[in-house]
């Protein structure tokens, strides 16, 4: 999840960054939008760079630390990390910060909801996993994978049971800032903005990573005017499991590769190409698996994609309105309900979260209008497990703020956002 356009950590802020400001800047180097001078390339944060085959800082003894307090000598937080509790009970929340930013988090925030009122309490730190901007969990529940986004990409695994860190392996690339896992439960997929490439890494029974099977760099086309380079922002399987897809923002394309089960090996299927300046960040797929909608950044505009499951092809389709009425808005990752009736958008800049009704089997979608987030720049938007709640990481505030979603897509805030240090990613189970 991370921005195309701006919000790394310790560092200046980039021309026109989508998420600069308040010190930090998203991306170490990245072209400005609207074709403008890309920013010089930050320097590394010291200390470990989240990197290595089973790096030291990933093997350090995690520590549950509640918000402000000293570490402790163990975990705690009110719902077991990686349960699968009743719907009455509460459930676990994980949050993704950036730990080098002024102002951020210490690791992966623990947290918990209540899948009724979506209040969220409790607070813990699972600690030793440097600048974990986004996060995603195994099938069967029992391990969390995140980013390490610095200099050198890696990818990091925790054992949900007991919060221990079970390493990291390098990517390849630079300044991961996606990941996700193959329904299979057998392969890790990630993408690194700042080289502009994706990565595989198999999957061990533990939940633990070996190293990458393979590592792909966006080649061609080459990146538009303005663009130092490709900058590959999410990569993720396809509804048909054999086709994976990249979305990268600095060359306007989304590729598909076709993914070796046995192997962990890509092939390059198609390509498809946005409108010049579009600056495609993250995609979400209907569950028919024959749509998927995708955000574009750079052009404040979100687009229906036709897709052919045989091929791997997508078709982009006309971008159509955010709904923003800000002067600047960059609208950041869609979210779709589980029953595929209704999609939302995060807009940061108007700092809002837009609702389409999706019609037509998934091939339309109508704006429905937009409700305020509640707080400021919504970096990434998350749905519980049965839809009914929508969660917001909002970066500059540094909050998570928690909609209840009702059978006509409507969002109603549920109490107080929630603080959460440079909130960049949640992830409810």
């Amino acid at each position: 999840m991370g921005s195309g356009t701006g919000a790394a950590r310790g560092g200046t802020t980039r021309p026109g960054g989508a998420d600069g400001g308040q010190g930090w800047s998203r991306r170490r180097f990245v072209g400005a939008l609207g074709g403008a001078t890309a920013a010089s390339a930050l320097t590394g944060c010291a200390g470990d760079e989240g990197g290595g085959e089973g790096a030291a800082a990933a093997r350090e003894t995690p520590q549950a630390t509640p918000p402000g307090q000293p570490s402790s000598s163990g975990p705690s937080s009110s719902a077991a990390p990686g349960s699968t509790p009743g719907a009455s009970g509460p459930r676990p929340l994980y949050l993704g910060t950036y730990t080098s930013a002024e102002g951020g988090g210490k690791g992966i925030g623990v947290a918990s909801y209540d899948p009724a009122s979506g209040r969220i309490t409790g607070g813990a730190t699972i600690t030793g996993v440097p600048d974990p901007s986004y996060l995603a969990v195994h099938p069967d529940g029992g391990t969390l994978y995140a980013v390490n986004e610095r200099e050198r990409g890696a990818v990091t695994a925790v054992r949900l049971a007991d919060r221990t860190v079970l390493g990291s392996r390098v990517t390849g690339g630079a300044h991961t800032c996606h990941v996700s896992v193959h329904p299979s439960g057998r392969w890790l997929l990630s993408a690194d903005y700042g080289s502009g490439s994706v990565a595989v890494h198999p999957i061990a029974a533990s939940g633990a990573l070996g190293e990458r099977t393979d590592h792909v760099t966006h080649r061609r086309p080459v990146p538009r005017s303005g663009q130092r380079g490709p900058h590959a922002h999410q990569f993720v399987t396809a509804p048909d499991g054999g086709h994976v897809i990249a979305v990268d923002f600095g060359t306007d394309t989304v590729y598909s590769y076709r993914l070796d089960e046995k192997a962990g090996t890509l092939t390059e299927v198609a390509q498809a190409h946005t409108r010049p300046g579009a600056g495609p960040r993250h995609l979400v797929f209907h569950p028919g698996g024959r749509y998927a909608y995708l955000a574009n950044e750079a052009d404040d505009t979100l687009t229906v994609c036709a897709y052919d499951a045989s091929s791997g092809r997508l078709t982009i389709g006309r971008p159509q309105s955010t709904g923003a009425k800000a002067d600047v808005n960059y609208p950041a990752q869609p979210a779709l309900t589980p029953d595929g009736r209704f999609a939302f958008l995060a807009n940061r800049g108007d700092n809002s979260l837009a609702r389409y009704a999706v019609e037509q089997d998934g091939a339309r979608l109508r704006l429905l209008g937009t409700v305020p987030v509640e707080g400021d720049f919504p970096r990434q938007i998350a749905l519980s497990p049965d839809g009914g709640l929508l969660f917001a990481a909002n970066q500059r505030s540094g909050t998570v703020s928690v909609f209840g979603v009702d059978a006509r897509g409507e969002l109603r805030l549920a109490g107080e956002p929630f603080a959460s240090p440079v909130a960049v990613c949640a992830l409810p189970l």
